[in-house]
């Protein structure tokens, strides 16, 4: 599965509220989430981003409260992965819950504003187009590879239960 878009750089410690403002929390479909999506961080996020994009940051994004809006805004967006030297726990497991990738990266700080990325989750290779750099991040088992493909883990869950009954 290979992956393309711009980066768009946030720094550490990202929290929920700063990805989806808890005013928004009596929202549940996606792409009114969408709409609000960095507004918390990053008030003109959604007008430079492409559907693809890539989000970047430096540690601990996703810190906070365990809200699944967060992912799915992100998602919403038009986000096709992030990139980040680390995540709060609980947003990794909402984020591929959901079918959203992210790659753990030690050097995702050389990667800059608007670079053009290219990443393969197979391999957890990270391209930088802009600068001719590669970079690595931890690839998926082919499981968890699975539940981003089908677009998460209830989609993957009803897959694995009709190839049972079709047996």
């Amino acid at each position: 599965m290979k992956l393309r878009g711009k980066a768009h750089k946030f720094g550490a410690n990202i929290d929920t509220d700063a990805i989806i403002p808890a005013r928004y929390l009596n929202v549940s479909e996606p792409t009114l989430l969408a709409q609000h999506c960095m507004e918390g961080v990053d008030s003109d996020f959604l007008s430079r981003v492409q559907p693809g994009d890539i989000i970047v940051a430096t540690t601990n994004f996703g810190c906070g409260s365990s809200r699944e809006h967060a992912p799915i805004a992100i998602k919403a967006a038009g986000i096709s992965c992030l990139i980040a030297r680390s995540f709060a726990r609980i947003f990794f497991r909402n984020a591929i819950n959901i079918g959203l990738p992210l790659l753990e990266c030690a050097q995702a700080d050389e990667i800059d504003e608007g670079d053009e990325l290219e990443v393969e989750l197979e391999s957890g290779e990270i391209r930088d187009v802009t600068k001719d750099k590669i970079f690595e991040a931890e690839p998926y088992p082919d499981f968890m590879l699975g539940i981003i493909s089908a677009g998460g883990l209830v989609e993957y869950t009803k897959q694995k239960l009709a190839a049972r009954r079709s047996q």
